[in-house]
């Protein structure tokens, strides 16, 4: 997808939050940015678990969550007596995991794009139960029937008991064709787990037609719920067999009940994440995620030409995502102690956030694009990086 010139900015949209307008904040997809609608929403929810908190747990708390998780399962086309909230991702495949119920000899597959706190989680489901975490590797920019015939050619049926595929992936920014590789899996009856994280608000979805055994994405990145609020959804044949991370009074309940309610959390930023999809809805999503994809690809083009690189050097997602990602010079952020050395020196002297992330053997900028973003913060980005990026290689 080409970078023309930037979109035009999304009327009133950067007043909506409450970020520090000294920094370039170019970073949305770590931990997202709660509207400040949304902000008031879960502040009177805390005002009213405080005035009385015996109330807030014990009447209504149930069906409060009910009715939220049905909002957030409408809007992602996911099965809502199928689903469960979960506080990310990260908790959600934990959830997958350890339902999956691995033995000696199983195997769990990944790719070499997976997120990294999935494969440690994965890693340690393996180690506990015998299991073996393999990884397949794939290329950046690789077209869809590649990708789904190197995971289709890694699969060994009868030994790889849980498929793990990202559909946006985090580090490196790529789109995968999850329907697909779903369906390449089903034909040998393998489980697909599939990482949604960055997916709810930034494309459009429909997680029922994905098909997958597990699907888990956060809402508080691009969808403006408050941090802490994911959702999980389940295929039918799964459902009797989930295992909550912690045992609650919930537990005979079953799933999805089972795994939502987990004592004295706070559950205020659930029930708050309806306001964080009436305000997306505001700007209107398919207005929000055409300006974001348009404005990601033109922070990747400027950036990329101030470091001399060709557009042939600049990786296209896949599809209509609202990050990018840039090739560092090589040498630089090669592993993720250094590349998380590298984000901490570029925010501290130029004022904005950004993601650096190693991979193959490569450090990588990666950029994301909000509303509250403007071109000329690109721009600026791109004036002034070059010249610390020299100066960092020569300390």
């Amino acid at each position: 997808m080409p970078a023309g010139d930037p979109p035009p900015p999304i009327a009133g949209a950067r007043l909506l939050f409450s970020l520090d307008p000294a920094v370039s904040y170019f970073n949305h997809g770590a931990f997202g940015a709660v509207p400040l609608s949304v902000q008031r929403v879960q502040q009177r929810l805390r005002d009213e678990v405080e005035s009385n908190p015996l109330r807030f747990y014990a009447q209504g708390l149930l069906d409060r969550i009910i009715h939220t998780r049905r909002h957030l399962a409408g809007f992602l086309g996911a099965d809502p007596d199928g689903s469960a909230l979960v506080p990310n991702t990260t908790s959600g495949v934990a959830v997958a995991l350890q339902s999956v119920r691995l033995a000696a000899g199983d195997e769990v597959l990944m790719t070499d794009h997976t997120y990294g706190a999935v494969t440690l989680a994965v890693r340690r489901q393996c180690r506990r139960a015998g299991a073996t975490a393999r990884t397949v590797a794939l290329p950046l920019c690789a077209a869809e029937a590649e990708v789904v015939s190197r995971i289709r050619d890694a699969l060994r049926p009868g030994r790889t008991k849980l498929l793990i595929v990202d559909q946006v992936t985090s580090g490196t920014a790529q789109i995968l064709p999850v329907r697909q590789i779903v369906a390449a899996a089903r034909e040998h009856d393998i489980p697909v787990l599939v990482d949604g994280a960055h997916v709810p608000g930034m494309l459009p979805v429909d997680v029922g037609a994905i098909g997958a055994d597990f699907w888990v994405g956060n809402l508080h990145k691009w969808a403006f719920a408050p941090r802490g609020t994911a959702l999980m959804t389940v295929a039918p044949v799964w459902r009797r067999r989930i295992e909550p991370l912690a045992v609650s009074w919930e537990q005979d309940a079953g799933f999805p009940l089972a795994v939502e309610f987990q004592g004295t959390v706070d559950y205020t930023g659930w029930l708050a994440a309806p306001a964080g999809l009436y305000a997306l809805r505001t700007l209107g999503v398919e207005a929000v995620q055409a300006h974001n994809a348009a404005l990601a690809a033109y922070g990747q083009r400027v950036v990329g030409e101030a470091l001399g690189l060709a557009p042939a050097d600049l990786p296209d997602p896949g599809g209509p995502g609202s990050m990018r990602i840039v090739p560092l010079p090589v040498g630089l952020a090669t592993t993720q102690a250094e590349a998380q050395a590298l984000r901490l020196h570029i925010a501290e002297k130029l004022s904005a956030e950004t993601a650096v992330n190693a991979w193959g053997g490569r450090g990588w900028l990666r950029l994301c694009a909000q509303v509250y973003n403007r071109p000329e913060e690109y721009d600026r980005l791109a004036e002034r990086l070059p010249a610390l990026l020299n100066a960092y290689q020569r300390q």
